[in-house]
Order: structure tokens, then C-alpha cells, then sequence
């Protein structure tokens, strides 16, 4: 991370329009902030002290962490789409509806979408 960039970005825009990407990988038991396509270790942590550091930089913060349950943004505009990405990703892939849905202007109707994941939630449960 190049903290004084950050801070210029700050400045320009403001942190309450900022959400910061850390993107993390597991080593040695703790996850580790990585670039380069999850390929390069850096030596910061995510952890409560980095959190509540780079809380002055932005307001949210969006956490990636390779090799647990990915969430994928895009791509669906068909309720087949869904059951599509459960079955390739074997349950291991979960994906965010954003402009394909009704409420959005799309053909996707949001309700069925939701319906769909009360659904899959309640599979594995008594």
C-alpha cells in the first residue's frame, strides 16, 4: 500500500467515498493483505490494528479472502445463472445482483432472487 497516494486520495475525494479493497491470503495462520493478482505477500495483516488504521483512509472496506467462499460481482441475468454459478462452484461461489434486477431497471425480479437465496440457506438445515 502507498499510504501518501492514499492520503492524496483522501484529500481529493474524501474518506466517505472511499472503500478500500484488501484483497488477503492465509500464511503462516493469519491473513495477509496480497497484490499482484493474490500472487505477492505484503507484510501487512488484517487485523484490528490495521482496520482501525486504514479506518482514517476510508469508511468501508471490502475484504477478499482466497480460499474461503468467493463472492463474484456480475454476470447474472437469468435466475438460470444462479443455479448455474451454485453448481460450477460447488457451493463455494456466491454472487451479488446488482442492475440485472427489476428494482434496478432490469428483468430480474428481485423478489425471486431473494427467494432463491432463503432457499439455498435453508439447504443442510433441520
Amino acid at each position: 500500500m502507498n499510504i501518501e497516494r492514499l492520503r492524496k486520495l483522501v484529500e481529493l475525494v474524501g474518506k466517505q467515498r472511499l472503500v478500500l479493497d484488501l484483497s488477503c491470503r492465509k500464511k503462516d495462520g493469519r491473513y495477509t493483505i496480497v497484490t499482484d493478482r493474490w500472487q505477492k505477500f505484503s507484510d501487512v495483516f488484517v487485523d484490528k490494528p490495521t482496520l482501525e488504521y486504514l479506518a482514517a483512509f476510508a469508511d468501508e472496506f471490502l475484504v477478499h479472502g482466497l480460499g474461503q467462499v468467493v463472492t463474484y460481482a456480475g454476470g447474472v441475468s437469468t435466475m438460470d445463472d444462479l443455479e448455474r454459478i451454485k453448481k460450477a462452484g460447488k457451493s463455494r461461489v456466491d454472487v451479488t445482483v446488482g442492475s440485472a434486477l427489476d428494482i434496478f431497471g432490469g428483468d430480474l425480479p428481485y423478489k425471486d432472487v431473494v427467494l432463491c437465496h432463503k432457499k439455498q440457506s435453508m439447504v443442510g438445515q433441520v
